[in-house]
């Protein structure tokens, strides 16, 4: 099973400094905890017993509020002293990892799917990566992916090139710890740009596609919302 997740909360999250102008995003207050909490009390309940918190801007602030230990869970550190893309600091965290398969969550949204499901998927196809994608009626602030008829990832587009219905990142990844062993990159570099979609051809991408509810706290209308339905 797997034990350990990456948080990715290095963001300086522009679009809610308007709102938020001393705290980086996933320390936004909701409901009187900060929103990563809700991610980590969601996944407290597939047994993860360890995370890794990739921060960067301001993370004193994330230092200050866990120490090292969030209900019981130890809660490492992966800091990024100069910012390294979502690539960079993936593989950064990743180090601070021991298990073979490793959970990748973007901390600023939340995709509720079955962790214990999309762990089983990703086994059963032998994926390097498996990606939790989400349909939405209204894909015009996301890139979109496409998966052929056996959940293989074969195309991605960027965000704004489509609008209406289509399949989005959801920003949940279950990754094989030894992937960026397999393609070397260089130390800074963007997961998605840089990794994902020059190298889908040739590494064993899969999506597993899921309803469950998600909501991104990246603009104040969203951030407003999640106020409403986060309890």
């Amino acid at each position: 099973m797997i034990h350990e997740a990456v948080l990715l909360a290095g963001g300086m999250g522009t679009r809610l400094q308007r709102v938020l102008p001393d705290l980086p995003k996933p320390m936004a207050p909701i409901n009187g905890k900060p929103f990563i909490e809700y991610i980590m009390d969601y996944l407290i309940q597939f047994n993860i017993r360890k995370f890794i918190l990739s921060v960067g801007y301001k993370n004193e602030a994330f230092k200050t509020h866990f120490t090292n230990n969030y209900k019981g869970v130890p809660v490492l550190f992966s800091v990024e002293e100069n910012p390294l893309g979502t690539g960079g600091g993936i593989r950064k965290a990743m180090t601070l990892a021991e298990g073979q398969n490793i959970l990748v969550l973007n901390a600023d949204t939340m995709f509720k799917l079955d962790i214990f499901s999309m762990y089983s998927f990703h086994q059963n196809v032998s994926a390097d990566i498996t990606m939790g994608l989400r349909k939405m009626d209204d894909i015009s602030r996301y890139g979109s992916v496409e998966i052929d008829k056996n959940s293989n990832v074969c195309g991605f587009h960027e965000k704004g090139n489509n609008k209406g219905c289509g399949t989005i990142n959801g920003g949940v990844y279950i990754f094989k710890k030894d992937i960026f062993e397999k393609i070397k990159m260089p130390e800074i570099f963007s997961l998605e740009k840089d990794f994902l979609e020059p190298f889908y051809p040739s590494i064993k991408i899969y999506g597993y596609s899921s309803n469950a509810y998600f909501i991104d706290i990246g603009i104040p209308t969203d951030y407003e919302k999640a106020k409403h339905e986060l309890t």
